[in-house]
C-alpha cells in the first residue's frame, strides 16, 4: 500500500516538510559517499530554510502543551494504562524542555559557522559547490568518511530538539484518527467532515496495483479525491471505481 498524507492547514505542511527533510537526512549521514554527504549537508540547510519561520518555535511548544492538556484529560480512565499515559506526557515534558532551552531557531548556532555559511550561501546556486568556487568545501569532502560523518552529526545536533518535538508530535496526530474504507466511483471521491471537530490531516493508503494517484483538495468542511492515471507523459482522470482507505486526524 502506498500512503498518501494531506494537511489541512500550513502548520502541518511545515511539520511534514520538516519531517521528511529530517528522514533523508537520517537516511543520508550514515552513508559514505562524499556525494551523499554532500546532499546531507545541503539538508540541513533546506531545514534551517523551512525552519526560519518567526513563530515556528512557539507553534510548536505550544501544540506540545495543548497535547499533554489532552493526554491529562485520560486520567483516571479505566480504558487508559496509566503507565504508557506517563510515558508519554514525560516525552512531551522532555520535548518541551529541550526546545524551550535552545536559543534562537532550529540550526541556529550554525550561522556564527562562517565555513559552513559560505558553502550555504553558494548551494542554491547551480554547479555553485565546484572546486574552484569553494576549495574548502572541496578539501573537506575528501576527508575520510567518518570524519565527514562526525562533522555532519555534530552540526545536525543542533536540529535535534526541533526533529524529536516534530516526530513526536505528527507520531499522536497520526495515532488519533481511525481507518475507513470506502470507495471512489467513476474515480471521484467527495466527503463532508464531521463538525464539531477541526481535522489536521488526512491520509490515504491506496494499492500501487491499481496504478491510480490520489489528487487530494480539502478544507475545515469537505474534503475531495480525484484518482488520477499515467499515460504516456501526462496524468488523466480515472473514471475507474476504485477502493482505498482514508484516515481523519484531528
Amino acid at each position: 500500500m502506498i500512503l498518501y498524507e494531506y494537511p489541512f492547514n500550513e502548520r502541518i505542511r511545515t511539520y511534514l516538510r520538516l519531517e521528511h527533510l529530517f528522514r533523508r537526512l537520517g537516511e543520508l549521514i550514515p552513508r559514505s559517499h562524499p556525494l551523499d554527504h554532500h546532499y546531507a549537508l545541503a539538508t540541513i540547510f533546506e531545514v534551517m530554510d523551512v525552519a526560519a519561520r518567526a513563530d515556528l518555535k512557539s507553534d510548536v511548544m505550544k501544540d506540545i502543551e495543548k497535547q499533554k492538556q489532552t493526554l491529562n484529560g485520560y486520567r483516571g480512565n479505566p480504558g487508559v494504562a496509566e503507565a504508557v499515559l506517563d510515558e508519554v506526557i514525560g516525552r512531551l515534558d522532555a520535548c518541551f524542555s529541550t526546545l524551550n532551552n535552545t536559543p534562537g531557531k532550529a540550526g541556529h548556532s550554525l550561522t556564527e559557522n562562517d565555513w559552513l555559511m559560505s558553502i550555504r550561501s553558494r548551494a542554491g546556486i547551480p554547479g555553485g559547490t565546484c572546486e574552484f568556487d569553494l576549495p574548502g568545501y572541496y578539501a573537506w569532502q575528501h576527508h575520510t568518511a567518518e570524519a565527514r560523518r562526525a562533522d555532519l552529526e555534530r552540526w545536525a545536533t543542533t536540529l535535534g530538539p526541533l526533529a524529536e518535538a516534530i516526530h513526536l508530535l505528527l507520531k499522536l496526530l497520526r495515532d488519533s484518527g481511525s481507518p475507513q474504507k470506502v470507495i471512489a466511483n467513476g474515480g471521484q471521491l467527495q466527503q463532508t467532515l464531521p463538525q464539531g471537530r477541526t481535522f489536521q490531516l488526512l491520509r490515504l493508503r491506496i494499492n500501487p496495483d491499481l496504478g491510480l494517484v490520489p489528487e487530494i483538495s480539502g478544507n475545515r468542511l469537505i474534503v475531495s479525491v480525484r484518482l488520477m492515471r499515467q499515460e504516456s507523459d501526462r496524468m488523466v482522470p480515472s473514471t475507474d471505481n476504485a477502493p482505498f482507505e482514508v484516515t481523519l486526524c484531528a
